[in-house]
């Protein structure tokens, strides 16, 4: 019978040590699943229309910057030496490259040529009316603004705004200055008439039909200068309100236009169905224009990926381009702005 040695049982019980280019590669594939983690979390959120909690809500604002990680997560799989990791790790890079730049058939492409007027738009929240009034006005001046909409709108703002030459620019003016986040203001260059509030918002949010004429053409507008409430504390209901009110109040004939703080990105559904209610898809300017991680807050104070929460958005009839964005001191958010071309009615 032959002698059993001792070690050659130890020997099977234990795991061949790794080399250093196994310990390497398990380390890769480690930080590849690490990466991808919250990738899978948020996008399964994104993914399904659901009215989440606001943590979820919060969370999924920051969709465009997953394809950071996402990206991260297929090079460590690569190196990892694992296919199927690297493979799922590729679906969720394209995923967000779906997302952050999404097939849509409604363009904003119209020329401003012959049988449209031209409307050179900004909108602004200015932050409890902290916005710097002097900046607002050399804006409007070097960029031929017509037509300015402006959320958190203060009386020490309006007089700021006077005493900086706003009027001589823009004469025409529907003002509603409050205290708090609830003022608004609209002036411009065209004629202004107001027509109404959206119903049942939780600030105020002005309907304005715009009258405007160039080359002896004239184009009506019905504009809407939006701020919705945030998605925080016990706004979230609030919030989804307020958006449902606005999709139901876009839904009718005419040029269509809504500027504003919507505090809502592309990648939430509640935004999503706002421009894809009713008989038309509406259209949102930046998106179309490609600025997609061309954030519009915060643009001071808090630490964190900038987002998309202010909107132009239009009627499939009103054309657009130049969009752009600026800031503005003493506000948290920026400044929007871009050229609309407007169907001229005679």
């Amino acid at each position: 019978m032959p002698t059993l040695n001792p070690m050659m049982f130890r020997a099977r019980g234990r795991a061949a040590p790794r080399t250093p280019a196994g310990r390497a590669t398990a380390r890769w594939r480690f930080l590849a699943g690490l990466a991808a983690a919250p990738v899978v979390v948020v996008s399964v959120f994104r993914a399904v229309p659901r009215d989440w909690p606001i943590t979820v809500v919060q969370l999924v604002s920051f969709t465009p910057w997953l394809v950071l990680p996402a990206t991260a997560s297929l090079l460590f799989a690569v190196l990892g030496r694992r296919r199927w990791m690297a493979g799922a790790a590729a679906g969720l890079v394209a995923v967000q490259l779906f997302w952050l730049v999404p097939l849509d058939d409604a363009r904003a492409a119209q020329d401003s040529a012959e049988g449209t007027v031209e409307l050179r738009t900004m909108s602004l929240n200015a932050k409890l009316g902290k916005a710097d009034a002097a900046e607002i006005v050399r804006l409007v001046r070097e960029h031929g603004i017509t037509l300015l909409t402006i959320q958190e709108y203060t009386r020490p703002l309006e007089d700021r705004l006077g005493a900086a030459g706003l009027a001589d620019l823009l004469p025409n003016r529907i003002s509603a200055p409050a205290g708090g986040a609830s003022g608004n203001a609209v002036y411009s260059v065209h004629q202004l008439a107001a027509t109404g509030l959206v119903p049942d918002s939780h600030f105020q949010m002005p309907i304005i039909r715009v009258t405007a004429a160039s080359r002896g053409q004239r184009a009506v507008v019905e504009l809407t200068n939006v701020h919705a409430r945030a998605p925080v504390g016990v706004g979230l209901p609030k919030w989804r309100n307020d958006l449902a009110a606005l999709g139901r109040q876009v839904n009718r004939s005419g040029n269509v236009v809504l500027a504003g703080d919507f505090n809502a990105s592309y990648d939430h559904a509640e935004f999503r169905r706002l421009l894809q209610d009713g008989d038309r898809k509406l259209v949102d300017v930046g998106m179309i224009q490609g600025s997609r991680l061309v954030p519009t807050w915060p643009m001071e104070d808090l630490l964190l990926p900038g987002i998309t929460i202010d909107h132009l958005v239009t009627s499939p009839s009103v054309g657009s381009a130049d969009y752009a964005v600026h800031r503005v001191p003493g506000t948290d958010h920026a400044a929007i702005m871009a050229t609309l071309s407007v169907p001229a009615s005679g």
